[in-house]
């Protein structure tokens, strides 16, 4: 590079004038290093001589920086964050999420046409199975977390208006999403949320009510196979229960109404009862004809078997049914248990009965059994979380940075300063147009001022001696 010293007829000063080398001069392709200038090197130096000799003022601005940081360090809010890991359930226990993919995909290729078109149908069905699916039920969780029912519930119960001093649930919804980080791990599926409070204990009971709230939504909202069987069997349990209850009553009634307890048994009971009484009836009359012939009528022995062998014929009657000789006191204790005659019509209406509360009892057990089998199909087949790290309670605050916001403010003090007194120091020095425009037009405000500022004194001292005339003649 070529460098010749030129005189300027104007001002007599040397001036450089540089030559920028021709195309041919580098060689072999290399660019050529420009060095430093002698006059980069005194302007460097002439900053580092304005820096030593304003050293006092930086010094005093770094101070006030840092002490303006301490300040603000300790006065901005502290906050704390509670963190939860959560896995997502696994492929077996997710059949509502997996029934949702399914129907995703079932409706997508049914719906499209032949060809291309129920390939593209198809393949969009896929997708839709693979968004709801199993799989993605991580990124589900993350968007139900989200949702305002969850964070409803959350404002609710924590009184989160309060908290955030918002007025409308809109406002306390966004102050919540900003306080809450949820993420997740697509490789592993893993969600992480971070809860970020002014209060500990408040940071974390947040981050556990979330994976409540969500447990108990997928609860709710969960459409299984098990949950559709237990509710129809929960259904058909209520009415069995009733019919059976029904029947048992009625059969009951019955039972206490014509007096019998075991139809077959005591059936079986009153036929032997009653062949005993006959074969009794008919020895004791043969007795008595026997005495007849020998004895007289008013004869003790007649008497008393003439008296044994008619309450032998009352008691055959009263079991087989033949009551119109008997007393009422007779009648009722006879009426308490129905007669032989009567057994075919009442042992029928009994057997009914029997039996309509016997099927009513097997089909409530089997219900009982089939409803308690579905209540645990339901949940296991419920998409659960799994927490893999609780929140617990933080023990140091998140925010603010108190170190780094007091190094980092007495470095900007520093730096500050420097620059402030470079640029001072090159205004003063500089006669650029754009200086000697700022400083006419300073110039010309500061005559203004001065102009305005005698007008008003020349007022003030007119109205004063107004003032002092008028004072001295009354």
């Amino acid at each position: 590079m070529l460098r010749n010293q030129r005189l300027n007829p104007a001002n007599k000063n040397p001036v450089r004038v540089v030559e920028r080398p021709s195309e041919a001069e580098p060689e072999h392709g290399h660019a050529i290093a420009l060095s430093p200038t002698p006059n980069e090197h005194s302007r460097r130096a002439e900053w580092m001589r304005l820096l030593w000799q304003e050293r006092s003022f930086i010094g005093r601005t770094t101070i006030l920086g840092l002490i303006f940081s301490l300040v603000v360090a300790f006065l901005l809010p502290v906050q704390y964050k509670s963190k939860m890991r959560l896995m997502p359930p696994e492929q077996q226990s997710g059949s509502g999420l997996a029934m949702l993919a399914a129907l995703a995909g079932r409706g997508s290729s049914t719906s499209s046409g032949s060809g291309v078109a129920g390939a593209l149908g198809g393949s969009l069905g896929s997708v839709a199975g693979d968004l709801l699916g199993v799989k993605s039920s991580g990124a589900l969780f993350v968007d139900m977390l989200d949702g305002t029912t969850i964070q409803d519930d959350l404002i609710e119960r924590f009184d989160l208006r309060k908290v955030y001093h918002t007025t409308y649930w809109e406002d306390a919804r966004r102050a919540l999403a900003k306080q809450t980080d949820m993420k997740e791990d697509r490789k592993s599926g893993v969600i992480t949320i971070t809860v970020t409070d002014h209060d500990p204990k408040r940071a974390q009971a947040l981050a556990q009510a979330y994976v409540d709230a969500l447990n108990r939504i997928v609860a709710q909202v969960s459409i299984s196979s098990a949950r559709r069987q237990r509710i129809f069997i929960e259904g058909r349990l209520q009415t069995v229960k009733q019919n059976l209850d029904a029947a048992l009553q009625d059969f009951s009634q019955y039972a206490s109404k014509n007096g019998t307890f075991d139809m077959p048994s005591q059936t079986k009971a009153m036929v032997d009862s009653e062949a005993g009484l006959q074969g009794q009836l008919i020895a004791a009359e043969a007795e008595l004809e026997g005495l007849k012939q020998t004895y007289t009528d008013n004869n003790i022995r007649v008497r008393t078997l003439d008296a044994r062998v008619a309450a032998l014929k009352r008691q055959v009657e009263n079991m087989s049914g033949n009551k119109a000789d008997l007393n009422s006191d007779q009648s009722e204790i006879a009426g308490d248990f129905p007669s032989i005659r009567k057994l075919p019509l009442v042992g029928v209406r009994w057997a009914n009965l029997y039996r309509e509360s016997k099927i009513q009892e097997t089909l409530y057990e089997l219900l009982t059994q089939e409803y308690e089998f579905a209540k645990i199909q339901e949940a296991r087949e419920i998409p659960t979380v799994n927490v893999l790290d609780a929140a617990l309670l933080p023990e140091n605050k998140s925010f603010p940075p108190r170190t780094v916001i007091v190094a980092g403010g007495a470095l900007l003090s520093v730096l500050f300063a420097g620059v402030l007194v470079i640029t001072a120091a090159m205004w003063k020095r500089s006669q650029s147009p754009e200086k000697q425009l700022a400083t006419e037009i300073w110039r010309q405000i500061g005559a203004e001022n001065t102009r305005s500022r005698a007008k008003v004194q020349i007022m003030w001292s007119r109205f004063g001696g107004r003032n002092g005339t008028h004072h001295g003649h009354p």
